[in-house]
């Protein structure tokens, strides 16, 4: 499938087949391709809790308004973003870029960061954007619907995946076999929200 036919295809399932598995295969594919999203100084601030387990699903559809994607959903997936990755062993970010431009960047990285508690969490919500949509186009590529999420209690959602303290929760992703409850998409114009050169 093109780029473009995905954005196209890619729509917010809400209602899931609860008895379809996505293969191995399939979910390796989805994840490791969707790991090649861009990401602030590719730091890859996404940390995701793979939730297969039915009863801690069950315990966050209580928390997430009862809807039925968190358990029906053959993956339900938490994109956490771990607001500290800028400082963990940071050369491994750009260990197969060239020596000076590690020599530069490393710096760099920390004077960015370093006392910018609200810069980290940006940057790291921005790169969770990224990753999230490339799972979605990956996954309707691979013949998946999906539903990005944040109808949900995120401090209890916290306590029921364990959250480490210096990672937030960005949003959840459902992902399976769609079941047709599409209705006709909806978008204002073009022309009601492209602004030309300044406000």
């Amino acid at each position: 499938m093109d780029v473009i036919e995905a954005v196209k295809r890619r729509r917010a399932t809400k209602a899931f087949d609860p008895n379809h598995r996505i293969s191995a295969e399939a979910k390796r594919v989805l994840l490791e391709t969707s790991a090649l999203a861009p990401s602030a100084y590719n730091i890859q601030h996404w940390r995701v809790v793979d939730v297969q387990d039915s009863a801690v699903r069950e315990d966050i559809r209580k928390v997430a308004w009862g809807q039925a994607q968190v358990t029906d959903a053959s993956l339900l997936l938490v994109l956490c973003a771990d607001l500290d990755a800028w400082q963990e062993n940071p050369p491994r970010y750009w260990a197969t870029a060239p020596q000076p431009v590690q020599d530069f960047l490393l710096p760099k990285l920390d004077e960015y960061y370093r006392g910018k508690p609200q810069v980290a969490r940006d940057e790291a919500m921005r790169s969770l954007g990224l990753f999230g949509m490339a799972l979605m186009l990956v996954a309707q590529d691979l013949g998946y619907d999906s539903c990005p999420m944040d109808g949900f209690d995120f401090d209890a959602v916290a306590r029921i995946i364990g959250l480490p303290e210096h990672y937030a929760i960005g949003y959840m992703i459902a992902i399976g076999r769609g079941t047709g409850n599409s209705w006709e998409r909806n978008r204002i114009p073009v022309a009601d929200w492209i602004v030309d050169n300044h406000f």
